[in-house]
């Protein structure tokens, strides 16, 4: 007897999702809140026992809390810690109403970036040519003297954005063009952009970010594909190390 296997017409919507490592460590967190382990007003353990305790990475504490910074449970402070908030019960009933589909896991995204964007780097690099949209976003970048300022630091991620997605497009690559813009989708998310502004919140730290990139650039403009992948690479896992482990 022959027996077939009829081909899976369930759309793509319907199909279960299965959640990220960092949403099970907030809904954690959250049910120690619920259960009064955390109760509002007070302070979370810091991000490595709570990475010892469930089991995980600090990256994926990080992300956890910044995502309940997102939805107004959590409050973080500089140099001070994660705080529950008055209102966390009330926030986390609003939430589980909401049918959002959540962010893509930062770490999630900067292991795609390592593998992705330092290819697309070397591509860029075979042209061996200047361009004058890259230098006027990097000196754009080098204006921007106050992060702490919300519409100056929206510039500056403007600006780092535009870098970024610049260099694909000098590829001449269609599809590295369109991943590119897929990349761009991701790290323009709120979780993304929490831990961030966490992250690159001074003015030093912001330079040795357009330094990182004119590395890049000069190296692309070079026609030095090795040196481009190098600098890319060093220039993301900088950007890994403050957004999820830095103090």
């Amino acid at each position: 007897m022959n027996f077939s296997i009829a081909p899976d017409k369930t759309p793509p919507d319907s199909l279960v999702r299965l959640p990220q490592l960092y949403e099970l460590v907030a809904d954690r967190i959250k049910k120690s809140i619920q259960g009064g382990i955390y109760p509002p007003g007070s302070r979370l353990p810091a991000e490595r026992d709570l990475a010892t305790a469930l089991g995980v990475g600090r990256a994926t504490v990080r992300e956890a809390i910044g995502a309940l910074v997102n939805q107004g449970v959590i409050q973080t402070r500089r140099n001070a810690g994660s705080f529950v908030l008055e209102q966390a019960q009330e926030r986390m009933c609003a939430v589980e109403g909401d049918a959002i589909q959540p962010d893509t896991s930062p770490l999630a995204t900067l292991t795609a970036r390592l593998a992705i964007e330092p290819l697309i780097a070397q591509f860029a690099a075979a042209s061996g040519k200047r361009d004058p949209e890259i230098e006027r976003v990097l000196d754009l970048m080098e204006q921007v003297s106050n992060l702490s300022d919300p519409q100056q630091r929206r510039q500056w991620n403007q600006f780092d954005h535009q870098f970024h997605q610049r260099i694909a497009h000098m590829t001449g690559n269609p599809l590295l063009i369109e991943v590119a813009s897929v990349i761009a989708r991701a790290v323009d998310e709120s979780l993304w952009r929490q831990l961030r502004d966490e992250g690159i919140h001074d003015p030093a730290r912001a330079r040795l970010y357009v330094y990182e990139h004119r590395l890049i650039y000069e190296a692309i403009a070079a026609g030095n594909a090795e040196a481009a992948g190098f600098y890319v690479r060093q220039h993301i896992e900088r950007v890994q190390k403050d957004m999820l482990t830095a103090v």
